[in-house]
């Protein structure tokens, strides 16, 4: 199996409580995800590759650390991932951003693609996959197979929470891929939803439930 990092900091805990709570509000909801994401986007990129620079500091001549953030590349599971995709940029407001448009069947559960676009010279770039849930893993599979033909340098998936079901599925077919998440909750119900989970995040952040 590949790596899960599980971050369990107190704050990213505390936010998680309040979103799991089903009165909290789709603008306290949405501000919430904001918030969580980009603190795992911290974690996400705990590795990625820098560089040192010459800077002036008003005292003297020095080097510095610095990444390269046009080599860094967003990709929004549409549409619950661009309710976690301004959090992310918060952290670094260069990166490229790219879409996968995907839906779960209702019946089968598997993830149709309606969309892609993505920056080029994907070879070239480091890519982390924003996703509000790991559920089946049917769509973060498909998702990861879609870029995969482009070769990234690497690919790391970010969500707010997953389950032993989405982790082994994604691991089973791409066990390279890393995960960063707040949570690793029990069990997939028999439509897939996770549990004890904060039921649908793209009806909670976009109020269309």
């Amino acid at each position: 199996m590949g790596a899960v990092h599980l971050v369990n900091h107190p704050l990213v805990q505390h936010k998680m409580a309040l979103m799991r709570r089903k009165d909290t509000s789709t603008r306290s909801f949405r501000s919430l995800a904001n918030e969580v994401s980009t603190l795992l986007a911290y974690e996400a990129l705990r590795d990625i590759p820098t560089h040192e620079v010459t800077i002036e500091t008003p005292m003297e001549v020095a080097t510095g650390t610095m990444i390269d953030g046009k080599k860094l590349v967003f990709v929004s599971i549409l549409r619950a991932g661009s309710g976690i995709l301004d959090g992310m940029l918060t952290v670094v407001p260069s990166a490229r951003v790219g879409h996968i448009g995907l839906y779960r069947d209702p019946k089968t559960l598997v993830a149709i693609e309606y969309y892609f676009k993505i920056p080029g010279d994907l070879h070239e770039r480091d890519v982390v996959i924003a996703d509000p849930m790991l559920a089946t893993g049917n769509s973060a599979v498909a998702a990861v197979d879609r870029l995969k033909e482009y070769s990234p340098r690497s690919i790391t998936f970010v969500c707010l929470l997953t389950c032993p079901e989405g982790i082994a599925e994604l691991h089973g077919a791409h066990p390279d891929v890393p995960i960063v998440t707040a949570a690793v909750d029990r069990e997939l119900d028999k439509n897939g939803y996770i549990l004890p989970g904060l039921g649908d995040a793209g009806d909670r952040i976009f109020g269309t439930k």
